[in-house]
Order: structure tokens, then C-alpha cells, then sequence
């Protein structure tokens, strides 16, 4: 019996390879091993950048004498919940069954053969904070597992079941009805989560504040495709709030993962991929609807951000940093690196200083724990503040000598197609060559560095891989793969992304249209699991409809829109009325129902082409893909647009269900058509 976390891909699993807890890592080893000793499995699940997963670490698996208890007990297993986001799926799922409001550290104890029967997160090493203490929860679960065995096995039994019916289900469930794609109501929903919003300050309403994604593009489609004022007032409050306030990094760029306030002041501080990557969608949108310089500015630091910190030799994104680092005196603090003292502002910017600490919050009393987040939202900046690009400079620079937060430098495939997305919509934005270098860089590592045997997987660090690819991989990289051939036209990345497409029917179709989260020859796992449901970043289902979707709309090829018809049918079907609760899929099959294609035609730098595109980027249509051509002949042959011949050039065309208008030759009779057609300019 000994630690066997040595061997780990994982930076987080890595982190506890010198606890003297007997860990293992999930497989199908560590359940025979449960069978063997005929005890209950302990499972802990979390991810290297979660502050309460390290408080946990240091109270208690450090700790010989508590490690003692777990390892006499239990056969205690570690899962990184990025690098197995179907065990955590699967678990989280139960701990929410059991009536627990959920999160990490997450604590679960599991029969040998894997149903769970009790959980919780945090559990302190003492009883504190209205919580039993860890020793105290490992005695009493050993205790009822000796004395009332067949209660558990029966409960156990339940809730398997229970998860069966709800996040996994009979494959043949969901059968579609008749208009079943109307029924994914985007109006119905849209009015749900506005109700939820904060009518001040932006995001749902209390405390803590999260990005929340998915519901924030469920309200800009709103927005965009109806005119909606209300929802497009409360998207751009909520992205203009993220931008201002102290969940984003105002010296380094990017946006933490959630404020623990009511305000977007002090953040959690971790910083996560998939976060940035929706944030960076979410600022384009408001820059092409509002053309705020606000912004602008925050793609471009985002974007630095990405390049300085996160992307990796080979060209892959790291999936976080943490929330932790040591400050002056060696101690770990969650935020150190992150915060200042007024004096040290003061000595580092001299005359600017005054000014700076007005505009950004700094003052002597600090604004968290006596020490200063800088942010731009309370009542002493004033919007006409200069931007102190000089005075930030010389702040990071400082900064940078600081103990740097840790870096998970795990490749996650998902993670990284929704930042190659987001880095392509911001290349075509803002003709930005260094985020399409990065966005192409990144996809080459996947495609280069994650395909082992032929078969696509999950995570990758150090030249090794870890996990099958789950369906949210396949979905994610498909519309990478669209995004990146209508930002260069390289024939290569089409043929990707129906490779991708393929293997993700091959591995995750249910043989009626839909698709399961894990591999059908995943064996380590209860049952094949559903990705309906939203977290912070869309469904597995979502990412794949869209990017079928997507990879219609640039290849042409019907048969690939019809499968993404198929998939949202068969989710549809599934969650019956509940749109406002599944508002990636109500997003994803938005670009069924209303995807268009735009081609600008004529050379690059013409003086009318470039109005053109211009005339498009005002124009918000989340679903329509725009393509920018010197002629039809650069296009799939298979899609109606590549076969229209216009008169002359520049031309633009515009093809909606199918069906292609006739071409426009101005700027002007562009921006009636897209009007028309149901943008909003």
C-alpha cells in the first residue's frame, strides 16, 4: 500500500504525490482493490488552481495520523475534475441528489464497485464552520459500512438509478416530436434569466458573482436577434461590469474565475481557460454592437494574457493559474500576487500616483483585508480617466518578480477549442495576426500532440496524454476547426473537422442521432453519461450541436447539418420545457434554425471590400458565418454561395436556409441587407 499518484499526467494529482495518503488514481484497478479489502471507496475530486482544495490538502492529507484513518478504512482515490470532468460530472451529480449544494474539494464515498452513498466538499480537519471534522465523517461512514451494510447498498442502489434516469438514461430515451427544435424557446428563456439579473451591477443577482457564460449569450441573442434593449442593456452591463471591476486583472489581463462579493470586487483568483475564452466572445460582441474603446482594450490585454502566461512550447493553452502564491514572508495567500499596499503604488509611480490611486481604488485602508484589488467601478473613476498605460507597466513589472501562482500546464482538448474559437473571432475583429497565430498554433498541438493510436484524447502535459476524448472535445475542436478555415481558407482545416466529426459519431453516437459524454468503450465509469448540463462553460451536447452546426455552414455538406438537426431533435426531447435551465443547447440550436453565410468577394485592401467587412462587423448576428474571399473559387465547392458568379467585384452575397440573395456591390446595400435579414446594427 503506498501513494501511487507518482506517475500522475496531472499537475494536481502531482501535488499530492507526497501525501502520505495511499491514493490512487481512478481505474479499474482501484475498484478491484475496493472489492478485495471489502471497503468503501473515498473520493476526492479537484483541480490545481481551487484554494479550498490546497486547505484540505494541508489540514489533512498531510496529515499522518488523519492520512492513517483514510488509508486503514478506505481505498482512497484522487481524480484532477479537469482531466476526468465525466467522473466529476458523474459524482457532482450525485452530491446535488443527496441535497448538497456542491463544489470542490468534493468528498464522496463510494461502494466498491463505484454507487455512491454519502458526500460532501470541505470537510475541515476540526469541527468548524458548522461542519463535522474529517476524522470524525471517516469514523462514522466505517461504522455504518460494518453495522448497516445492506441500508447503504440499498441506498446506493437508488441513487445509481436516480442518475441513470437523469444524467444518463436509457439511450433510446428522447425521442423527438413533432417541431421539437421550436420548442427550444429562446424568448421564454432569455425572460427567465433576465428576471435573474442584477438590474445595477450586472450577473445574477447576490453573492458570489460568476461570469455565467451561457446564460449571458442566451440574453445577447436575445438582443441581437430581436432588438431587444432590456437584454442587450443587460448583457453589456454585466460585460462592461467584468471589465471594471476586480474580478479582471487590470496589470496582466484576463478575468478570474467568480467575485465573492455582490459587486465584482474581490475575486476567487484563480484564472481558467474556458473563462477567458467565453470572455473574449462576449468582448467582441460588445465591441461590434457599442464600438467602446473599453472593449477593445480588454481583447487586446486578454489576448496578452493568453500569450505571456498561458500558451506553452508546442503552441497549447494551459488550462489554469492558481489561486494561491507566496507572499514577501514565503506564507501561501490566496491573491498575494495579485494585491497592493498604497505605499508600495505610491513608491512605484511618484507623481502619477495620486491620479492612479483615484482611478483604480487605492488607498492607505485598502479595499480587501487592508490591502488594494485594483478596480476601475467604484465612484472615484471617472469613465474620462486616462488609461495609466505607463503607470500598469511599470506595476507588472514589479509584479512579474513576485512568486508567480502556480500553472496547471495541462493541455485540456475542449478547453483549448473554445480558446481557438475566441481567438479567431478576435483575429477577423481586429485583424489581429498574433491571435490567429496563437489560435492555429494551438490547434496543431491538439491535432499534433493529442491524437495517440489514431484516437483523439482528452489532456495532455510533458509529451503524455491522459483520457479518452469526451464528446465536449470532439464539439469544441469541430468549431475550432469551422472557425479557423473562415479565418484563412485553408482547405486543411475542413478536412479536420470532418475527421473530428467522424470519430465523434464512431465514439459517442447512441445510434439515434444523439450522443453520450464518455466513449461507448469507456469501461471505468458506472454508465455512459448524457453532457446536457450547463457548468461554467456550455454542455458537451451544446458544443456539439453547434459545432456540426458551424461545420455545415463552411463546408456545405448537408448531410453534417442534418446530423447537428439530429443531435438538438434528440436534446430537445430530453429536456422537454426546461430551456431556461439548458441555455447552451437553447444557444446551440439557434444556429440551426437561423445560421446564415456571408462571402465578401474582391481583393484584400480594396477600399470597397473593406467597407464591406466593416459593414458586417457592426452588423451582431451570432449565428452567421462570414467568409472573406478574393472569389467564389476559395470556397468548398458544396456550399450554394461558392457558386454564384457575381457580376463584378468586390460583391458581397448572403445565403440564409439554403436560399442566396442576390449579390450587393456597396457597403451601404450591404448593411440594409444584413439589417433585413435580422441583425442588429
Amino acid at each position: 500500500m503506498s501513494n501511487q499518484l507518482g506517475d500522475a499526467v496531472s499537475p494536481y494529482l502531482l501535488q499530492h504525490e507526497q501525501n502520505p495518503v495511499d491514493w490512487r488514481q481512478w481505474s479499474p484497478q482501484a475498484l478491484n482493490e475496493a472489492k478485495a479489502r471489502d471497503c468503501p471507496i473515498l473520493l476526492s475530486v479537484g483541480y490545481a488552481a481551487c484554494h479550498w482544495c490546497h486547505v484540505m490538502a494541508h489540514e489533512s492529507f498531510e496529515d499522518p495520523a488523519v492520512a492513517g484513518v483514510m488509508n486503514r478504512l478506505f481505498v482512497n482515490v484522487k481524480v484532477d475534475r479537469e482531466e476526468r470532468p465525466d467522473i466529476d460530472h458523474l459524482y457532482m451529480s450525485a452530491l446535488h441528489a443527496m441535497g448538497e449544494q456542491g463544489g470542490w474539494p468534493m468528498t464522496m464515498f463510494l461502494t466498491p464497485d463505484g454507487r455512491p452513498f454519502f458526500g460532501g466538499t470541505y470537510f475541515p480537519k476540526e469541527p468548524r464552520y458548522g461542519r463535522p471534522g474529517f476524522v470524525q465523517v471517516m469514523e462514522a461512514i466505517a461504522k455504518a459500512w460494518a453495522e448497516r451494510r445492506e441500508e447503504i447498498e440499498n441506498s446506493a442502489g437508488t441513487i445509481a438509478g436516480h442518475l441513470q434516469s437523469v444524467i444518463g438514461g436509457p439511450l433510446e430515451a428522447g425521442a423527438p416530436s413533432s417541431g421539437a427544435l421550436a420548442a427550444l424557446d429562446l424568448p421564454g428563456a432569455a425572460a427567465r434569466i433576465g428576471g435573474l439579473v442584477d438590474p445595477a451591477r450586472g450577473g445574477m443577482k447576490g453573492a458570489p458573482k460568476f461570469p455565467n457564460a451561457p446564460f449571458m449569450e442566451i440574453l445577447a441573442r436575445s438582443a441581437f436577434e430581436t432588438d431587444g434593449e432590456a437584454h442587450l442593456s443587460a448583457f453589456l452591463r454585466t460585460t462592461r461590469a467584468l471589465a471594471e471591476g476586480g474580478i479582471y486583472d487590470h496589470l496582466g489581463g484576463g478575468l478570474h474565475r467568480y467575485s465573492t462579493d455582490d459587486r465584482w470586487l474581490v475575486p476567487h483568483f484563480e484564472k481558467m481557460l474556458y473563462d477567458n475564452a467565453q470572455f473574449l466572445r462576449h468582448l467582441c460582441w460588445a465591441y461590434r454592437a457599442t464600438g467602446d474603446d473599453l472593449f477593445r482594450r480588454r481583447i487586446e490585454e486578454t489576448v496578452g494574457w493568453l500569450d505571456r502566461e498561458m500558451r506553452l512550447d508546442g503552441g497549447g493553452l494551459a488550462a489554469s493559474l492558481d489561486a494561491d502564491s507566496l507572499d514577501e514572508d514565503g506564507h501561501a495567500e490566496e491573491g498575494a500576487f495579485y494585491v497592493w499596499q498604497e505605499g508600495e503604488v505610491n513608491a512605484l509611480l511618484g507623481a502619477q500616483a495620486a491620479a492612479f490611486a483615484r482611478a483604480y481604488d487605492v488607498s492607505g485602508a485598502g479595499n480587501w483585508e487592508g490591502k488594494t484589488i485594483l478596480h476601475r467601478l467604484h465612484p472615484g473613476a471617472r469613465s474620462d480617466d486616462p488609461h495609466f498605460d505607463e503607470a500598469r507597466a511599470t506595476l507588472l513589472a514589479v509584479r512579474e518578480k513576485r512568486h508567480r501562482p502556480g500553472r496547471d500546464d495541462k493541455v485540456l482538448a475542449d478547453w483549448n477549442g473554445l480558446a481557438i474559437r475566441a481567438l479567431c473571432e478576435v483575429s477577423k475583429l481586429l485583424g489581429d495576426d498574433r491571435a490567429l497565430a496563437m489560435a492555429k498554433g494551438a490547434f496543431a498541438f491538439v491535432m499534433d500532440q493529442m491524437v495517440e493510436g489514431g484516437r483523439l484524447r482528452h489532456a495532455a502535459r510533458d509529451g503524455r496524454t491522459a483520457g479518452l476524448a469526451l464528446s465536449s472535445d470532439y464539439g469544441a475542436l469541430i468549431s475550432a476547426a469551422a472557425a479557423l478555415f473562415a479565418a484563412t481558407l485553408e482547405s486543411d482545416y475542413l478536412d479536420r473537422g470532418l475527421w473530428l466529426a467522424a470519430e465523434l459519431e464512431r465514439w459517442h453516437g447512441d445510434g439515434e442521432g444523439g450522443h453520450t459524454l464518455n466513449a461507448e468503450d469507456s469501461a471505468d465509469v458506472l454508465f455512459r453519461l448524457r453532457g446536457d448540463q450547463d457548468e461554467a462553460v456550455p454542455s458537451a451536447t451544446s458544443l456539439v450541436i453547434e459545432g456540426l452546426a458551424m461545420l455545415g455552414q463552411v463546408t456545405g455538406r448537408i448531410a453534417v447539418t442534418e446530423a447537428a438537426e439530429r443531435a438538438a431533435e434528440r436534446a430537445a426531447g430530453r429536456i422537454g420545457g426546461n430551456v431556461s435551465g439548458h441555455p447552451g443547447i437553447v444557444a446551440a440550436a439557434r444556429r440551426l434554425v437561423r445560421g446564415s453565410e456571408l462571402a465578401i468577394f474582391g481583393a484584400e485592401g480594396e477600399e470597397t471590400r473593406e467597407a464591406m467587412q466593416a459593414a458586417a462587423q457592426r452588423s451582431v448576428d451570432l449565428d452567421r458565418l462570414d467568409l472573406l474571399a478574393a472569389s467564389p473559387d476559395e470556397l468548398p465547392p458544396q456550399l450554394a454561395i461558392a457558386g454564384i458568379r457575381p457580376e463584378r467585384l468586390p460583391a458581397a452575397l448572403l445565403c440564409e436556409a439554403r436560399v442566396c440573395r442576390a449579390p450587393v456591390f456597396s457597403a451601404e446595400d450591404l448593411a440594409g441587407l444584413l439589417s433585413r435579414s435580422g441583425a442588429v446594427g
